[in-house]
């Protein structure tokens, strides 16, 4: 709150016509004095300046004490003071002082006087005056005086000093004649006012010819020495410009514009002067009533522009004064603001309010106020007048920048070009210039065990993301960073979002064949039962893409055959089958070279050879095999281990008592993992009277020198066509089994291994199968996994 409070600064005082230099001699402290003005307290006019360097104050025009005050007798400048830091008003009292710089002044410039001449007879001759005589008396006497021309005329010579008042006529008698004395009256008897003094009163603004008062004035002469005329005498230009007289009847009227602020008071003097010149005077005081004709006005002593928003609710802003040039009831004002804004007035010493804040103040809400402050009096009717104060605030650091997305996506496809654009992030700030400037960087961290900066750049003005190298989608398929927008005001605020980077796949990548083995790698020869069926399944071959989705739908076909009528595969499956019966005449080796291709754009292949060896006794060919191979050799090749054959009598019945092992290694859990893949071997030959379905346990002889423990996976018991393609785990890989007429077992991996997603695992299968007859329905099989 400011102080607001009058002090002395002791007896100030002006003389008039000069431009005067004096010092406060109020107690402030000197740096106040660069915060302070000068202002005048009820005047228009601006009289006082002050040097903000030294604290002088200094007229700043002309003051005539005339023209302010008149002819009062005490004549009072008043000026106020405003010191801005601290916020403080003081009153200053100016007392000017007269001089004598006003030369006396004539109403009219030429005064006359006029004298009659004396009476004369025109005659002449006998007709002339020939002698004169009167009858003794104490007042008069008669003196005849001869004149040149012979003419005579007598003086009456007055003895005694007549009074016309008291007697008015004269009758002197002589011996012979009457002789009638009539005295004519002499201007000796000035006008009389009724009043000494004549008061009157008059409302503001009357209307012109409006009668103010009559003065009156009697003269005891008579004619022309009793003719009164009126005139104004010492009157003022204020005077003369707002009143007129009547000459001849006194009425006083109002000729202008009478004005309470103006004057309150005129006081004039009037003469009333007969006909030859006697005159005497009165004086005529008219005051002058006030009406409600001027509606109040407002200064803005002081004003903070503009307002931090961090302002806290009840600080001064501005001091306000409201003045009304009417006096009493019609001079009192109350001042108000609107309700929609966050300040309020609060009264101070007579006509002074503070503007105080009433609310937390939000440059992003309201960046700038328009404080209509009216003034009203207490007038009837009431006056009014309004001001608009326009006050900004100032914008502070108190927003962070806001991303306009909760997260971001990005989306390139591999093999991009280094620094090609990805996608690009926006923050928003509310705030102002360097507060509301965002700066965008990544937030420091690791993609793939590299440094996220050499994967991607942001800029820093713009927030569009570029690539820093290119990608490899079967490196890694998606990746986040974390962008940060920070602000440049003091201390700076910021924020952060997630960028997801997704890589879309190209056909960049060739199918991968991984059974049989491709050209110069060591393959295995398929054994093909010589009783083959047409249709019957013979090999599958196995491949993968590294690729996805199209890229990876692969399709097989038979480029080359020894026999091309003999064999077929499936185009999605790649499952090798006998299209007719083997007869005799078809060769027991057969040639196959199989294409893989995939259905990217452009489509990418590869090709496989395969030998088919058609047989009989399939005993005969598990002997000659002393020596152990690879199927398909991939990042590490595992041999699988070399097991005598041993062999069971075939009952009449023809059956195979007999187990085919196949062991399968994934050693990754990707799509680009190294499949091993070992042949199939002769594991034991099972008794005749042996069970059927044997439990884990059964078989734990097997693994006896392995750490790892068994589990019953699945156990599958149904027609045989019904084991064709089933899978042991929907996202894992499938199974084909199928049991020939010449009891010779194949099981392949189907093409499903794209679908793994398991960091690292370790899969052996082990299959039993045990068909009693060639017409069992049944086929009883186990799979473990460990």
């Amino acid at each position: 709150m400011p102080k607001h409070s009058q002090i002395s600064f002791g007896h100030i005082t002006v003389t008039s016509l000069l431009y005067y230099k004096f010092r406060c001699s109020a107690s402030l402290p000197f740096w106040q004095y660069f915060f302070c003005r000068c202002e005048p307290f009820v005047e228009i006019k601006r009289y006082c300046d002050i040097n903000l360097s030294t604290g002088d104050i200094v007229a700043a025009d002309r003051i005539d004490r005339e023209g302010l005050c008149g002819k009062k007798a005490s004549c009072l400048l008043r000026q106020e003071l405003v010191l801005e830091n601290p916020l403080e008003l003081h009153r200053i009292n100016i007392h000017v002082q007269d001089i004598n710089d006003n030369s006396p002044q004539f109403k009219k410039k030429t005064i006359k006087f006029e004298i009659r001449e004396s009476a004369h007879d025109a005659d002449v001759g006998q007709n002339a005056i020939q002698g004169y005589s009167i009858e003794a008396n104490e007042n008069f006497r008669l003196n005849v005086i001869a004149k040149g021309g012979g003419g005579k005329y007598s003086e009456l010579v007055l003895e005694k000093e007549l009074d016309r008042e008291q007697q008015q006529e004269l009758t002197i008698r002589s011996g012979t004649a009457v002789i009638h004395v009539t005295v004519l009256d002499a201007n000796d008897n000035a006008p009389v006012f009724s009043q000494a003094i004549y008061k009157a009163s008059l409302p503001e603004n009357s209307p012109v010819d409006t009668v103010v008062v009559t003065v009156s004035a009697t003269d005891a002469d008579e004619g022309v020495n009793g003719e009164v005329t009126y005139e104004f005498d010492h009157i003022s230009d204020e005077s003369n410009n707002v009143f007129s007289l009547d000459q001849t009847t006194g009425e006083v009227k109002v000729s202008g514009s009478i004005d309470y602020e103006e004057l309150s008071a005129y006081e004039m003097q009037i003469t009333a002067k007969d006909g030859l010149g006697l005159v005497s005077s009165c004086t005529l005081i008219i005051d002058i009533t006030d009406v409600n004709d001027n509606a109040p006005f407002t200064f803005i002593k002081s004003l903070t522009d503009p307002i931090p928003e961090d302002t806290p609710p009840g600080t001064e802003v501005g001091i306000i004064n409201v003045q009304d040039r009417d006096s009493e009831t019609n001079g009192q004002v109350r001042c108000s603001i609107q309700h929609n804004v966050p300040f309020k007035l609060v009264p101070s010493i007579k006509n002074y309010y503070s503007l105080v804040t009433t609310g937390q103040l939000d440059r992003e809400l309201v960046s700038d106020y328009n404080i209509t402050i009216t003034a009203t009096d207490e007038g009837s009717p009431p006056l009014s007048s309004s001001k608009t104060v326009q006050l900004s605030v100032a914008d502070i650091n108190d927003n962070p920048p806001v991303f306009e997305e909760q997260s971001y996506s990005a989306y390139v496809t591999e093999n991009n070009k280094p620094g090609s654009t990805l996608c690009s992030v926006s923050a928003r700030d509310p705030d102002w210039r360097q507060n509301g400037t965002v700066i965008y960087s990544l937030l420091p961290g690791e993609v793939n065990g590299a440094p996220v900066s050499s994967y991607l750049s942001v800029n820093g003005d713009t927030g569009v993301i570029h690539a820093v190298k290119s990608f490899d989608y079967e490196q890694f398929r998606s990746f986040k960073v974390y962008v940060m927008a920070r602000d440049n005001g003091s201390p700076p605020l910021s924020s952060n979002v997630t960028v997801s980077v997704f890589i879309s796949d190209v056909n960049d990548n060739s199918p991968q064949i991984l059974y049989p083995g491709p050209v110069g790698n060591s393959f295995m020869t398929e054994l093909v039962p010589k009783a083959a069926h047409g249709g019957s399944l013979v090999s599958k071959v196995i491949a993968v893409d590294a690729d996805s989705g199209q890229n990876a739908w692969l399709s097989y076909h038979i480029v080359k055959s020894s026999d091309p009528g003999l064999f077929t595969i499936g185009l999605h499956s790649g499952e090798i089958r006998t299209q007719r019966d083997i007869s005799e005449s078809d060769s027991m080796k057969q040639n196959l070279i199989v294409s893989v291709k995939d259905n990217g754009q452009p489509s990418l292949s590869a090709t496989c050879s395969m030998y088919l060896l058609i047989s009989d006794n399939l005993a005969e060919v598990f002997c000659r095999r002393r020596k152990p191979r690879l199927l398909f050799d991939g990042a590490v090749a595992i041999p699988s281990a070399y097991l005598p054959p041993n062999y069971a009598d075939v009952d009449g019945t023809g059956t195979l008592r007999s187990t085919y092992n196949y062991d399968a290694y994934l050693t990754t859990g990707s799509r680009t993992s190294d499949f091993k893949f070992v042949t199939s071997y002769n594991d034991n030959t099972l008794p005749a009277d042996q069970t059927l379905r044997k439990s884990p346990s059964d078989f734990a002889e097997t693994f006896s020198n392995s750490e790892e423990s068994l589990e019953v996976f699945g156990y599958l018991d149904g027609p045989l066509d019904y084991c064709s393609g089933t899978s042991l785990h929907i996202s894992l890989c499938s199974y084909y089994l199928v049991v020939h007429k010449s009891y010779h077992v194949a099981m392949q991996i189907a093409n499903m291994l794209s679908t793994l997603t398991l960091k690292s695992i370790s899969i052996f299968f082990k299959f039993m199968v045990f068909e009693q007859n060639v017409g069992s329905s049944h086929l009883p099989v186990r799979g473990w996994i460990v």
